[in-house]
């Protein structure tokens, strides 16, 4: 399968419950490769790339991230990608 890019910046109370690593373990579980970290401006970001189908999971997933998370928006950006990442992981 062809392999794809996906950027998402996810706003609202998303930091500092754990939802890096939540996503860091979804990715993982849906075979992605990529990283999640936290922007200054509050918001998360995550870069995966991989099968167009385990993105959009990865998608799905971000609406609504973990239990305590209270997403109220994500923006979706599908990249070229370039094949750059090894595993998934949590960047500081």
């Amino acid at each position: 399968m062809a392999q794809e890019r996906l950027r998402l910046v996810i706003s609202g109370y998303v930091q500092g419950v754990f939802f890096r690593a939540h996503a860091d373990s979804e990715a993982k579980k849906l075979g992605l490769k990529g990283w999640v970290r936290n922007r200054a401006d509050g918001t998360v970001e995550i870069v995966a790339e991989g099968e167009r189908k385990a993105l959009d999971r990865l998608k799905e997933w971000a609406h609504h991230g973990p239990p305590s998370a209270r997403v109220t928006d994500v923006k979706v950006n599908y990249e070229p990608p370039t094949d750059e990442f090894e595993n998934f992981s949590v960047r500081y």
